[in-house]
């Protein structure tokens, strides 16, 4: 029987990446000892690569020296998943949730994400589905729309998702995407070829998808600013 149906979405705007991963780290933390709800993270990341527990190193394609000149970092991180790219234009998602409570193992935690972003392309009329066998994430035919890594802890998860709004793709010539070779990676803005609503409005449409995906009824919102003040809970 689920526990919960509360969802904090915390509006974090762009991020250092570090001090989000420190964020997710306290955030988790919390959740195991019931000082807060499941809470959602809601942001962008400064040009970013970054690389799971496997450490496909051979799949970053430039050396360090060139990523300092295109202004971009790398990190190495614990969640699944191969090299990947985060930057402005894309809506990131970190949810901070119990599976025990929502009654999901990591198999349907992982779907129900591939659907979340299934269903944001969909409003805009682009068919996205699920990976083929071995190729995580979201596609458009041939071509990469959404990117899944998530690590899991005693039942509490964090990383996440991240969609392509409308990304300088370039940045994905410089690493074989998720490791999956000779395909293409493309952003909701190439695929539709339309004028998009502002970022935000994006944004906030991938957080209603997730939140009823996941069985939310109750959705309480907090705005960067107020985040940053509240120190107990932001504290690094």
């Amino acid at each position: 029987m689920r526990v919960t149906q509360c969802l904090e979405v915390w509006k974090m705007g762009t991020i250092n990446y570090l001090d989000a991963l420190k964020l997710q780290e306290k955030l988790v933390s919390h959740r195991k000892s019931h000082k807060i709800s499941d809470t959602l993270l809601s942001l962008q990341h400064p040009p970013t690569y970054t690389l799971g527990k496997r450490r496909t190193d051979h799949n970053l394609l430039v050396p360090m020296s060139e990523l300092k000149k295109i202004g971009a970092e790398l990190h190495y991180t614990q969640r699944g998943g191969d090299i990947t790219f985060h930057g402005p234009h894309q809506a990131i998602l970190y949810p901070i949730i119990s599976l025990h409570e929502i009654g999901l193992g990591a198999r349907k935690y992982v779907e129900k994400l591939e659907l979340t972003m299934i269903e944001l392309a969909s409003l805009y009329g682009v068919k996205a589905c699920a990976g083929q066998k071995g190729e995580t994430g979201v596609w458009v035919w041939e071509r990469k729309i959404g990117a899944i890594g998530v690590q899991i802890s005693n039942g509490i998860t964090s990383h996440g998702l991240a969609f392509n709004i409308n990304r300088d793709l370039n940045y994905f010539k410089h690493i074989v995407p998720c490791g999956i070779a000779e395909k293409e990676v493309t952003s909701l803005k190439r695929e539709t070829g339309i004028v998009l609503p502002a970022e935000e409005v994006i944004h906030e449409q991938l957080v209603s998808c997730f939140a009823r995906l996941f069985g939310y009824s109750s959705i309480t919102r907090k705005k960067s600013s107020s985040i940053l003040s509240d120190k107990e809970n932001f504290e690094l």
